[in-house]
């Protein structure tokens, strides 16, 4: 068992299977919006392209359902965009299938708990089942139990709980509660025989996860999980091996269009986890490209480009100095200007639409991902450091944020 991917194709072993070998496909954020609404309504499969025959060759299937399917026009007031599908979406799911989607995300309660229960009922009908949000915290902190085979997978589904969407005493998702996560992979070890777990979390289009995602999904690994995936960054991050446990930090966007040319906001990849006999086998990354119309494989040049660029974002996740180095390439690439333009926005917006600049502001301030990056700026503004970072992060972060198809 090697303490790093392969990055010659994309694969890590474990162990050879001891059984019958089977398949999880784990995909991240899902949504039927924007470009892809109108092409999952006339032809739901052909939003796939050629990566249809992958999905279809794994015995589960998981992806990250980003927004409920409503008829609703009820949004929520919130910091960020709203998004949500028709209930006609569903056969977007319903034809890979995708078996389980994982809620526990910044959108899932756009259009409210009434939407959001539609989208479970919808969800119940067509027999997919959802985990990491619900109408209590007992629903949304629940784990979900699968067999895959012969093995007994608990997954488990948590994010930042963005807009103040952590279930407390009542709706919400999963949210930034590190030891409440810890504690449900240690009772579900216990019954299980492979715990997965999914977070939706950490800064957005940055190549590498900030300290605080890292440290605290380095501490799941180690607290008893066999798998840690992320998505919410919607750009794909490196994937680091924990004392024999893969964290893949975020898959980058799945069929979750994006009107950039932006070239890492259009690549992305499955996540292949090998099962066999009560054990994870190995896993297998599966590339591909997400266009106007729909997601095709990378192939050829595409695709060594694309093991490239993720071996260089992998490296650095070996040690605590590289994951911070990463982030102070970011903060140094934000930099005194750009914290400048975003409390100007912030003020902007406070006077122009007094609710949703308030939204806009509680957020930076309530959610980790806001908190941790205006505090560490902050701090380097003040002590001089901001501009100290090594040339290879900050090339690296402008990379992710500047470069074009």
């Amino acid at each position: 068992m090697s303490d790093r991917v392969n990055w010659k194709n994309g694969t890590w072993t474990k162990q050879a299977p001891a059984g019958r070998p089977y398949e999880i496909c784990i995909a991240s954020d899902w949504a039927p919006i924007r470009a892809f609404s109108q092409t999952i309504l006339d032809a739901p499969e052909a939003v796939y392209g050629d990566l249809l025959t992958e999905l279809r060759a794994s015995d589960v299937r998981i992806a990250n359902l980003e927004c409920p399917l409503t008829r609703s026009d009820s949004a929520v007031s919130k910091s960020g965009s709203v998004l949500k599908g028709l209930p006609e979406h569903i056969a977007g799911l319903t034809c890979v299938p995708v078996d389980i989607v994982t809620l526990a995300n910044n959108h899932v309660f756009d259009y409210g708990p009434d939407a959001f229960q539609e989208t479970l009922d919808l969800l119940d009908a067509n027999g997919i089942k959802g985990v990491g949000a619900g109408l209590t915290r007992q629903a949304a902190t629940a784990p979900l139990t699968v067999d895959v085979g012969e093995t007994t997978v608990a997954l488990i589904s948590f994010s930042e709980g963005e807009d103040l969407t952590g279930a407390v005493d009542g709706p919400g998702v999963f949210g930034w509660e590190v030891e409440a996560v810890l504690q449900a992979v240690r009772e579900a070890r216990a019954t299980a025989d492979l715990v997965v777990v999914i977070c939706h979390a950490g800064v957005e289009y940055i190549p590498l996860p900030p300290p605080y995602l890292a440290g605290a999904l380095q501490r799941v690994a180690r607290a008893g999980a066999d798998l840690v995936v992320g998505h919410h960054p919607h750009v794909p991050q490196g994937v680091q091996i924990v004392d024999g446990v893969p964290v893949a930090y975020s898959l980058g966007n799945f069929v979750f269009y994006q009107p950039s040319d932006l070239i890492y906001r259009k690549v992305g990849y499955l996540l292949k986890v090998g099962v066999s006999a009560g054990a994870l086998t190995g896993i297998r990354l599966v590339p591909y490209h997400i266009g106007d119309r729909g997601l095709n494989r990378l192939a050829g040049e595409r695709l060594a480009w694309f093991w490239r660029k993720m071996e260089q974002v992998s490296r650095p996740l070996e040690t605590t100095a590289g994951i911070e180095e990463g982030w102070n390439g970011f903060l140094c690439q934000y930099g005194v200007g750009g914290f400048f333009e975003e409390i100007e926005m912030l003020m902007g917006k406070l006077r122009e639409d007094p609710p949703k600049g308030a939204a806009m502001v509680r957020n930076r301030v309530a959610t980790m991902q806001h908190r941790e990056h205006w505090i560490d700026a902050m701090t380097r503004i003040i002590d001089g450091s901001i501009d100290d970072a090594p040339g290879w992060a900050v090339e690296l972060t402008r990379e992710w944020l500047t470069r074009k198809s």
